[in-house]
């Protein structure tokens, strides 16, 4: 192997691992912080500009509840079942100046939202065959019956919190 082609594979191998190495503690958080910098405003403004920062959540699917086989019915309950995922609400933290409009100086204004669990099921399917389970009359045939569908409704759990205030000083 060449001297470039072996730079070139270790360049490409660094940065695969630095990638995956910034990600990792992100996941194991289960959100993404995302700063807003807006200092370099506030130094060509010559004013107090908004801190802003936010929080992204990672969501995670859990394993499905699997069909259950129910007695009398040709085709098992829950034929498509719902998939729970759980994440969170994603967060804020803004604190903003609020100038004095009689003297010079600043107050606050603040908001923060923290990360809120969040749970859910996706939809779901029930299916019914129009046939009965062969029973012992009838030469061990099946029987003819009305079909029956229904839609499991999905399900989505959650508290969001969140304060607002204000206060003297930046």
């Amino acid at each position: 192997m060449k001297p470039t082609t072996r730079g070139i594979l270790a360049t490409v191998v660094t940065g695969v691992a630095a990638t995956v190495g910034a990600t990792a503690p992100a996941v194991a958080a289960g959100t993404v912080p995302v700063p807003v910098p807006l200092g370099g405003a506030s130094t060509a403004l010559g004013t107090e500009v908004p801190r802003l920062g936010a929080e992204l959540p990672l969501p995670k699917p859990g394993a499905p509840d699997g069909p259950r086989y129910v007695t009398g019915r040709l085709l098992p309950d829950r034929t498509l079942p719902r998939l729970p995922v759980t994440s969170g609400l994603p967060g804020l933290a803004a604190r903003a100046p609020l100038p004095h409009l009689l003297d010079e100086g600043f107050d606050h204004v603040d908001v923060d939202s923290p990360t809120g669990d969040l749970r859910a099921l996706t939809p779901g399917l029930s299916l019914d065959a129009p046939l009965t389970t062969p029973g012992g009359g009838g030469a061990g045939l099946p029987g003819a019956k009305v079909p029956q569908a229904a839609v499991l409704p999905p399900v989505l759990r959650t508290a969001a919190d969140g304060e607002a205030g204000m206060g003297p000083g930046l």
